[in-house]
């Protein structure tokens, strides 16, 4: 359970459905209501998309190029640090992929779908959670659906942004994101360990 709880927490630290809120907010002022909700429900399926893919294959991509899982997982903990500390020191996500959008025909593929729902360190953490030599088909099974109600977490606060918004408005989300960093930092430095002591005991 505590298993779990921890994916399920180091999912939704990576993914930051919280700070998605203001990126879609600013992404579809221009639509209607009916789009906007069409533009969600496709963000969300082209997310989870991606980060299934690298769940199923992401590891067999490392075989095929003979790096090995711990060499990822320190270089996946680095990234996933690098990527906290921006969350937390340096521009947080909504101010930061708010900057991005430009005039664009269908947001829910950028900036919405990539990179702030399956962000680089998503689809790292998907890879480094289902590692085959750790965890069987039944444990990846539980990490897929892990993700896949993170996703439906970031659904459903997409639907609702234009009143989330109003409660927390961007000050708080970007207070949220900065805690997340804070959380996803100390499961990216437990990453780097792991994977500097499988290495050098395997």
């Amino acid at each position: 359970m505590n298993e779990l709880l921890t994916h399920f927490i180091l999912l939704f630290a990576v993914i930051d459905p919280i700070g998605t809120i203001p990126v879609i907010m600013a992404s579809t002022a221009a639509y209607n209501q009916r789009e906007k909700k069409r533009i969600a429900l496709k963000a969300v399926g082209l997310s989870a998309l991606v980060l299934l893919f690298f769940i199923l294959a992401g590891e067999l991509l490392l075989d095929a190029m003979d790096i090995p899982l711990s060499a990822f997982q320190i270089a996946g903990g680095i990234v996933l640090f690098v990527f906290a500390l921006m969350m937390i020191f340096g521009e947080s996500k909504p101010d930061d992929e708010i900057k991005s959008i430009k005039k664009n025909n269908d947001p829910s593929v950028f900036p919405l779908a990539i990179p702030s729902i399956a962000s680089p360190g998503a689809m790292m953490a998907a890879v480094l959670l289902t590692e085959n030599s750790i965890y069987g088909f039944w444990d990846q099974f539980i990490t897929a659906i892990i993700l896949l109600i993170v996703l439906l977490v970031v659904l459903i606060l997409m639907l609702g942004s234009h009143f989330i918004f109003k409660l927390i408005g961007n000050g708080g989300a970007s207070i949220i994101s900065r805690v997340m960093g804070l959380l996803l930092a100390s499961m990216a430095v437990k990453s780097i360990l792991e994977g500097i002591t499988d290495f050098f005991v395997l």
